[in-house]
């Protein structure tokens, strides 16, 4: 059974289901401490109504595809890897933007959530119930949202990809228990910065599936219509990547232990093109520059950030 299919799922997961747990940790802190326990069962249905809509999505991504697989249209072989790399590009942006903006906004987080539920408290009970609901809602769906196109981009289908998925659910579920319900001391500051690598590394890999598939939109679309051959490098084995500058397919192959889980966490690819080499190098340097810019001397989560929970986080190592 391959479980490498299931780490990259488990690792994104984790992360965006952590962030997820401590927005609602907060949450029930603030409900306790305003002894507004009474609208805790507003914070599960959220997170219930989160989950659900992220399958949902996913769902629909996937049925899209699907149905855009068994047509008839002519094109339909180069609109699907362009929708596919579509799909990369979005990713990356999105998870890009999640780790860096996540690292710069963690410290204000504890602030502007027990801003909106302290606004909703003003309101009438049941009013009070919907904002709540919408505020874990929105911060359950857009983690799951993120966690759902990372899948779609990865194209990963079959039970081991869902299984990571639940793996991560689980343990950001029993990190929140840790951190909230038991006061067990974690450093979150550290947590979030070794996930952000291993994401960083996951997210540097859709770099060099998303220029595979424009590359394979280009190849069909110049077998179709001859005239658009012109697009693609005369002599190149491929289409828009040119030449091979990396192979170690006989030596270390991709779909193989142990290169498969190096495929899976770090983008290793047993054949790399030109393109795809260069792509990789430049997103790894300028993401992992910002990223390591928006952490440097900066404390995370420390334990004054969080409400009611003191001593659940670990304080900035001095």
């Amino acid at each position: 059974m391959d479980f490498s299919a299931a780490l990259p799922t488990f690792v994104i997961t984790l992360r965006e289901g952590v962030e997820a747990a401590l927005v609602v940790g907060i949450v029930l802190a603030c409900l306790k401490k305003a002894n507004a326990s009474r609208l805790n069962s507003w914070v599960f249905a959220g997170i219930l109504a989160g989950i659900v809509a992220s399958a949902l999505i996913g769902v629909l991504f996937s049925w899209a595809m699907q149905t855009l697989r068994t047509s008839n249209w002519t094109y339909a072989p180069v609109v699907e890897p362009l929708l596919e790399g579509g799909f990369c590009v979005v990713a990356i942006a999105m998870l890009s933007w999640m780790l860096i903006w996540m690292t710069q906004q963690a410290k204000s987080l504890k602030a502007e959530v027990e801003g909106a539920v302290s606004a909703a408290l003003q309101q009438e009970t049941a009013a009070a119930g919907w904002g709540v609901f919408g505020l874990i809602f929105i911060a359950v769906l857009r983690e799951g949202f993120e966690t759902v196109l990372f899948i779609v981009a990865k194209f990963q289908q079959g039970l081991m990809p869902a299984l990571g998925s639940l793996a991560g659910l689980a343990g950001a579920a029993g990190i929140g228990v840790l951190l909230f319900k038991w006061g067990v001391k974690i450093n979150i500051r550290r947590f979030f910065q070794v996930m952000g690598v291993f994401l960083l590394l996951i997210v540097s890999g859709l770099v060099i599936s998303a220029l595979k598939k424009f590359d394979a939109a280009g190849s069909i679309l110049s077998q179709l219509q001859p005239q658009f051959a012109n697009f693609c490098i005369a002599g190149s084995p491929s289409c828009i990547l040119g030449p091979v500058v990396w192979d170690a397919t006989n030596l270390l192959p991709d779909n193989q232990f142990p290169g498969v889980v190096l495929k899976a966490l770090f983008g290793y690819r047993a054949k790399l093109y030109l393109a795809q080499a260069a792509g990789y190098i430049l997103f790894l340097v300028t993401a992992g520059t910002l990223y390591f810019q928006s952490i440097a001397g900066r404390s995370i989560f420390s334990s004054k950030h969080l409400p009611s929970v003191e001593n659940s986080v670990s304080s900035e190592p001095k």
